[in-house]
């Protein structure tokens, strides 16, 4: 599949003479059914012990759709013409040559692949040994965004006026600038107003300390691909191979990921209680409120009789199809899925749970919270100094908190007893760095 088809015969990828129109369905559905096969024989081989040759036919299969993928997003970039190209950022220019230090290609190869001219790796190179190939400044000939609103909001409230005649308006206004950048500045996106807040319902989840109220929900996180095919109903079951279903349970005081239960299947009931017992027991705690949707497993008589009345826990259920009910817990689902997605999700549940271990590490230690002001959960949950609240290191030579000044000295004079007048003067441009003297009064 990586192979790279002909310019010049693409266009001809007709179907034979003769043949049905619905023979390309009947290829997609072929296809479909080759993949569910694969899944298949890749878990036949790890119920028989067999997991290394199991784990080896998904890498190459994983190469080769891979290889596909930047076939054909290669084809279309392809056919742009050269000079209509976006161009790559700074930051990628360098990752590129980085790239070709690695991989050992040519100046021509490296232009080959990345869809560059030779010339323009030979431009980065000389510049690898000063600041020009990734500065990021702001081109000097842009103009500020107030100009482009302005422009914008000319064409919205006098549509018929042409890009000629606004850059004449605005250089009446002492604002000169070219017909050619009014019309590709009215092609941009407009700005647009921020919406208004959604009003609040009233009902508000009250937590009060750590551990006072949890999150619980199910989320079935994909192993290879999606879950779509292309006969009814577009969808495989949702089981392993296919995926894993994953129960969180999140803290909402302070967004601690309190622990995480892994099934092959959707689990039941029993299966889910089972779960929670054994976080409640790993965290040596238990909530006195527990937030879930309203799924079969949550839903019935043993887990709202049985399990949350033997535990004193009082459950609380979020509305159905109201976008938000359970937020907290659903936006742990969307962080999880996302780096999940940027590994090879393993097949084996152990190494799979291995994985998960290390990101919910990294959730609790180091990833800050807007809501808890930029804090991580674990310095909420045990009290600890907040990182973002230690004391500021500037970077930056040439900005005035970034030289080391002392503590401004105060000189007294006068008797003791006397009463103090204290004045503050600020320097030009460093208002932040008073010079504050004091002196008693006469």
């Amino acid at each position: 599949m990586c192979d790279d088809f002909p310019e010049q015969g693409i266009e001809s990828l007709r179907l034979p003479k003769g043949w049905a129109a619905n023979v390309r369905g009947a290829v997609l559905n072929v296809i479909g059914l080759v993949r569910i096969a694969m899944l298949a024989g890749r878990e036949a081989f790890i119920r028989e012990g067999d997991a290394a040759d199991a784990h080896i036919q998904r890498l190459e299969t994983e190469v080769a759709l891979l290889c596909e993928e930047l076939r054909i997003i290669g084809g279309r970039m392809r056919r742009i013409d050269p000079h209509r190209r976006p161009q790559y950022p700074p930051v990628e220019r360098m990752a590129i040559l980085q790239l070709r230090a690695m991989r050992g290609w040519s100046n021509a190869e490296t232009a080959r692949r990345l869809f560059v001219s030779d010339d323009t790796i030979r431009s980065w190179l000389r510049r690898t040994d000063d600041d020009s190939l990734i500065q990021t400044r702001t081109p000097v000939n842009r103009f500020p965004d107030f100009v482009r609103y302005a422009i914008q909001q000319i064409k919205l409230f006098c549509p018929t006026l042409g890009k000629t005649k606004i850059a004449d308006t605005l250089a009446r206004a002492g604002i000169h600038i070219g017909r050619t950048t009014v019309g590709r500045i009215l092609k941009e996106k407009p700005a647009k107003e921020p919406e208004p807040s959604p009003k609040d319902s009233g009902r508000r989840i009250v937590s009060k300390y750590p551990g006072h109220t949890w999150h619980a929900d199910l989320t079935a996180v994909p192993i290879s691909g999606g879950f779509w095919t292309n006969w009814v109903p577009n969808a495989i079951w949702q089981r392993w191979p296919i995926c894993w279903w994953l129960l969180n349970v999140e803290d909402h005081f302070s967004r601690p990921w309190m622990g995480f239960a892994v099934f092959k299947t959707r689990p039941d009931s029993d299966e889910v209680t089972a779960a929670l017992d054994r976080i409640v027991e790993t965290e040596r705690s238990k909530p006195k409120h527990l937030i879930v949707d309203q799924g079969s497993e949550f839903k019935c008589e043993h887990f709202e009789e049985h399990w949350c009345k033997e535990r004193e826990i009082a459950p609380r259920f979020g509305a159905v199809r109201k976008h938000g009910s359970i937020a907290v817990v659903e936006r742990l689902h969307k962080t999880v899925k996302a780096i999940l997605m940027l590994l090879l999700i393993p097949e084996d549940q152990a190494q799979f749970e291995q994985e998960l271990s290390l990101v919910r590490d990294w959730y609790n230690e180091h990833r800050a919270h807007e809501t808890l002001g930029g804090k991580t959960p674990n310095e909420v949950f045990f009290s600890r100094p907040a990182a973002n609240e230690q004391p500021r290191l500037e970077p930056r030579e040439r900005w005035p908190r970034g030289s080391p000044c002392a503590a401004p000295q105060v000189d007294i004079e006068g008797e003791p007893g006397d009463p103090i007048r204290i004045e503050i003067d600020c320097l030009e441009g460093r208002r932040h760095l008073p010079i504050i003297s004091a002196r008693r009064v006469a």
